[in-house]
């Protein structure tokens, strides 16, 4: 591959959106997409001492594992080692307040490209640098990403998969090039757009998918960036509440579809 198509590839992978995660519970009417969370874990993976992080999915639980391409239950090919897979014990779905009161819920529409809500799963492959027993480097990664999922970005994950792939004396040479531009944020004069805007923790809205603000008879999505640093379903939550107060009578649901963390 040329430098040219590398970088081409770069860019196409910076502002493909990949497909949407549920924040929360379905309730929420929340999503994240898939490129703004690899983007936030794969950091928090690069920050644990040994680690040299490599393909990382997370998706339902009953998907085959595309990180070392192969189902569930198969057993690790030669020279690469699986982890026992790790969850917190007794950590609830994160849910709206009302949400424990009980009875019906109508649930918001799912976006285009939307995965079923429910319990996720992180399937990471990484490298192990020589220096740290590896059950105390991957506990640390795997409460790293366990935190940054669900207290930094809101996600519903049940269990972390760990599989070292590489044992290293030393950790590779670190290239430092610019990153690939991201995408531009979009001028809008839309009364909802304003509203969200003005929520704290709001970056930006963008249109990874569409318009910032999309309408389809009653129903209502909104896109946006969320500031690094603020949870990622709070300001979701603070968000759908702009939109829906803005938005005209008659919009029976709010979607809210974050793309970024900046």
């Amino acid at each position: 591959m040329t430098t040219a198509e590398g970088w081409t590839a770069a860019v196409r992978d910076r502002l493909a959106p990949g497909r949407l995660l549920p924040l929360g519970a379905a309730a929420e009417g929340a999503w994240i997409t898939e490129r703004a969370t690899r983007e936030v874990l794969g950091r928090a993976a690069s920050a644990v001492r040994g680690v040299v992080p490599g393909r990382l999915r997370i998706g339902p639980a009953e998907e085959p594992d595309e990180v070392t391409g192969a189902a569930a239950g198969t057993e690790p090919a030669d020279g690469a080692a699986d982890v026992p897979a790790g969850g917190p014990a007794g950590v609830a779905e994160d849910g709206p307040p009302d949400a424990a009161a009980g009875g019906a819920v109508e649930l918001p529409p799912v976006p285009p490209g939307g995965a079923v809500t429910g319990p996720l799963v992180i399937t990471a492959a990484l490298g192990a640098v020589a220096g740290r027993p590896l059950p105390e480097l991957t506990g640390e990664l795997r409460e790293a990403l366990f935190a940054v999922a669900r207290e930094a970005l809101g996600l519903p994950v049940a269990r972390v998969d760990l599989r070292v792939t590489e044992l290293l004396d030393a950790p590779p040479p670190r290239d430092s090039p610019a990153p690939p531009p991201g995408p531009a944020s979009p001028a809008t004069d839309d009364p909802v757009a304003l509203a969200v805007l003005a929520v704290e923790g709001v970056a930006a809205v963008t249109d990874a998918l569409g318009p910032p603000v999309h309408r389809d008879a009653d129903r209502l999505r909104v896109e946006l960036a969320v500031t690094a640093g603020r949870r990622a379903l709070d300001v979701a939550r603070a968000a759908r509440t702009a939109a829906a107060t803005a938005a005209a009578t008659g919009t029976s649901s709010v979607t809210v579809l974050v793309s970024d963390v900046r």
